[in-house]
């Protein structure tokens, strides 16, 4: 089995899973008329964005490693938060700091098949890897912001700034991927488009809402 075939099997897989946590989220938001976020939904992120690392290493693709390696922290985060990850099995936890850290070791030691200095040798454009870079901070500072709402908040919460830089962020991206052909990231930011434009929409509903209703 081929190198490109491996990357392209863990990518749709954790995309397929990045997919599943916005349907869950929307799902929930949709029954409860609000925007609601399950402890689940940084579970299945976590997972997801461990295996986008893999992703962008097979991939040699510095605009996704740089961004998932920073995501990955941000999703421990939130569980952290939560009060969701003392919850979650030790063999898990352990597995969650030490298995990302490995593989960036590999990773800079080299194998035939990746190696960091052929990640600095790309042949990708460098109008195409500005494109995503720009496209995957503006996503990745969405995290940023919601962390540090959070920590003021003392909660994990997702404002409605989130969700609009999510869904400038995401068009970018998918731009990229257009641009490279690259059916992983345009299977993973399409749907993820739909949601958060519909996010959006419940939250100034609810702040209208809220704004109406008479002071006591």
């Amino acid at each position: 089995m081929s190198t490109e075939l491996v990357a392209r099997i863990i990518g749709l897989l954790s995309q397929g899973l990045f997919s599943s946590r916005i349907i869950l989220q929307w799902i929930k938001s949709e029954r409860a008329k609000q925007v609601l976020v399950p402890a689940l939904f940084w579970q299945i992120s976590l997972i997801s964005s461990f295996l986008m690392i893999i992703y962008g290493i097979l991939r040699h693709d510095p605009v996704i490693l740089g961004a998932q390696l920073i995501s990955y922290g941000i999703y421990i985060r939130n569980l952290q938060l939560l009060g969701e990850w003392r919850k979650l099995n030790g063999v898990f936890r352990a597995g969650a700091y030490v298995f990302p850290l490995a593989t960036l070791v590999l990773f800079f030691v080299g194998t035939p098949n990746f190696s960091f200095q052929r990640m600095l040798h790309t042949p990708i454009p460098g109008g195409w890897l500005a494109l995503g870079a720009v496209g995957q901070t503006v996503f990745l500072l969405r995290f940023v912001y919601q962390w540090l709402y959070s920590e003021r908040k003392g909660e994990s919460v997702l404002p409605l700034g989130f969700w609009v830089v999510s869904l400038v962020g995401s068009f970018l991206v998918l731009i990229y991927a257009l641009l490279r052909h690259d059916e992983v990231l345009i299977l993973g930011n399409v749907p993820g488009i739909v949601v958060y434009t519909r996010n959006i929409v419940l939250l100034r509903r609810e702040q209208a809402q809220q704004a109406q209703v008479p002071l006591a």
